[in-house]
């Protein structure tokens, strides 16, 4: 017993530096066709699809994060009554969730620890599917030297992934001139619309406009701690 409580000792402290670490990364897989002008002021207007969204308080807090993207690289929001030169048509969404099913070893100390080791068996820790605010499984220490593999007791734990989605579209005003095409995919453990779009857009506009139909993994990191 006291064996196990040095090891509780010695390792918890490393599994939260572990998921702290890590933990907080956001992972999309984007994908951008452009024709792009080049930024010269030109003013541009950002609308959707979906009637429902245009107009709401949700739509108007993203669509003020796309706006900011695009006047830091040199376009302009255009004026009110003015008819801007760009029309940008934003989507987004997430799916219902899809169950996913997995075996795991619920034998005390026989679970990842969230922190990296070739020993680990798996994903999680102490058989439990966290579900925090991270949104994710972090692999993590498994010693089947100490437990034996495979654990005294395998068990089978469900979850549900989440597939979020941002599309962004800008056409030239009047005649319809498609110059950009994106999209934006994550997974997640959450559906949670107010963290996931903001991130999907930070995602959409890191390295904007990219390659003409270049398909990259962009890895947004967590903001900054605030200073207490």
């Amino acid at each position: 017993m006291s064996r196990l409580v040095n090891l509780l000792r010695v390792a918890a402290p490393v599994m939260l530096l572990g998921l702290s670490a890590c933990a907080q990364n956001f992972d999309a897989r984007v994908s951008r066709f452009q024709q792009m002008p080049a930024p010269q002021g030109q003013s541009f207007a950002i609308t959707s699809d979906d009637p429902q969204l245009n107009g709401g308080l949700e739509f108007g807090s993203y669509a003020q994060l796309v706006a900011g993207k695009l006047t830091s690289l040199g376009f302009r929001p255009a004026a009110s009554g003015e008819a801007p030169a760009l029309v940008v048509k934003m989507t987004y969404g997430v799916d219902r969730g899809r169950e996913k099913v997995r075996t795991v070893a619920t034998s005390n100390f026989n679970r990842c620890w969230g922190y990296y080791d070739p020993w680990c068996g798996g994903f999680g820790y102490w058989g439990h599917g966290w579900r925090g605010r991270y949104y994710g499984y972090y692999p993590g220490f498994y010693d089947p030297f100490l437990f034996g593999p495979g654990g005294l007791n395998d068990g089978v734990e469900s979850y549900t992934v989440f597939t979020s989605q941002l599309d962004v579209r800008i056409e030239r005003a009047g005649s319809s001139e498609r110059v950009f095409e994106g999209k934006a995919q994550a997974q997640s453990l959450n559906n949670n619309l107010s963290y996931l779009v903001p991130n999907l857009i930070e995602a959409m506009f890191t390295g904007f406009p990219g390659n003409n139909g270049e398909t990259v993994k962009i890895t947004v990191p967590p903001p900054p701690k605030k200073a207490r």
